[in-house]
């Protein structure tokens, strides 16, 4: 169900700048039990919104990790987004206008904070089990490093602890391709379309990889046409379809958000915040993914103190988060049993 919670109060963002005031949407699943301790927090990669059954299908239903009868779920959309929390295309209440190019660049801190003053207010000082993937993953190891005491257990998928220059390098790509649309910096309600387009194409190659378009992507057999590629067609599909749902300031303040991740900023490094973080948690890593390689996962599950690996082997590579729900919940499921039972063990011997 979608909610909104107002924060009538100035906003200061981590750069020193501010916001006269936020709004952040949210949904929820399932109900709050008595002692508010069925909590799973949910947060989201780059242009999904907070309606986490929408995007993560088959994941919000009876028997699954997400199971509203057994959880309180609860996803926000982030900072910056154009799916109802405070962003570009939000309005300024000062001028009466949309912020457009004038919102200011969000970190995942920022991200993270919002998300603090959203627990503040439903009521929610410890979370069971915080869930995050790809930039929602980028957030929910923030938060275990900044409050190590806000989750019983985490579940890490497909991320990372910091923005490496891989990552950034593609973002930048994105970046140009944006600039070279002479449109992007208007305001007409198709102003910076072609430069969305073309950087959502190149997102893609990141989000897939060869394997997956080789399998899914192949030419029909008795096409006639030389130059004619179905890949072609899908690529610039794909980049339409993201410019009827998606801002294109929001998707370049949605990057650079990502651009900004690193735990070990101001804390003496990466090895020395995780070690920070007090939780359970469960690195989930997809053996094609070429945006975050396994060899990142492996290394995360090092620095963090209580923290176990699992590999999906999935053609889909990054996008396998959201495609291979069945391993997903196995995974997921088993996890929540073995920590469930760790859990129960230590409060017999306390």
């Amino acid at each position: 169900m979608r909610q909104y919670y107002r924060y009538r109060q100035t906003f200061t963002l981590e750069s020193g700048l501010t916001l006269p005031e936020i709004t952040i949407a949210y949904d929820t699943f399932g109900q709050l039990n008595a002692d508010r301790s069925n909590a799973v927090w949910v947060m989201h990669a780059l242009t999904a919104d907070s309606d986490v059954s929408e995007w993560w299908p088959h994941t919000v239903e009876q028997g699954r990790f997400l199971d509203p009868d057994r959880w309180f779920v609860i996803c926000a959309n982030v900072l910056g987004s154009c799916y109802g929390t405070t962003g570009p295309t939000s309005i300024n209440p000062i001028t009466g206008k949309a912020y457009g190019h004038s919102f200011p660049d969000v970190t995942v801190r920022d991200m993270v904070n919002c998300h603090k003053l959203l627990a503040e207010h439903l009521g929610i000082k410890r979370i069971n089990t915080i869930i995050g993937s790809s930039l929602g993953g980028f957030q929910a190891i923030e938060w275990l490093v900044d409050n190590p005491e806000i989750a019983d257990r985490a579940v890490l998928i497909a991320t990372d602890y910091q923005c490496h220059p891989w990552l950034a390098a593609i973002n930048k790509a994105m970046y140009m391709a944006i600039e070279a649309d002479p449109t992007s910096r208007s305001d007409g309600p198709n102003a910076g379309h072609k430069g969305l387009a073309a950087a959502r194409a190149i997102a893609l190659l990141s989000y897939r990889g060869q394997h997956a378009y080789d399998v899914t992507q192949k030419d029909a057999a008795d096409k006639t046409d030389p130059f004619e590629k179905r890949v072609h067609s899908y690529q610039a599909y794909q980049g339409e379809k993201l410019c009827k749902r998606f801002d294109v300031n929001s998707y370049l303040k949605m990057c650079r958000s990502a651009d900004s991740h690193d735990i070990g900023r101001g804390r003496n490094g990466c090895d020395e915040a995780a070690r920070r973080i007090a939780a359970r948690c469960l690195v989930i890593a997809i053996s094609s993914d070429i945006l975050f390689p396994t060899a990142y996962h492996r290394q995360l599950v090092k620095m963090i103190p209580q923290a176990e690996y699992q590999e999906i082997e999935s053609e889909f590579a990054h996008d396998g988060f959201l495609i291979e729900n069945e391993i997903l919940n196995r995974i997921i499921s088993d996890f929540y049993v073995r920590t469930d039972t760790c859990r129960n063990s230590n409060n017999t011997e306390l």
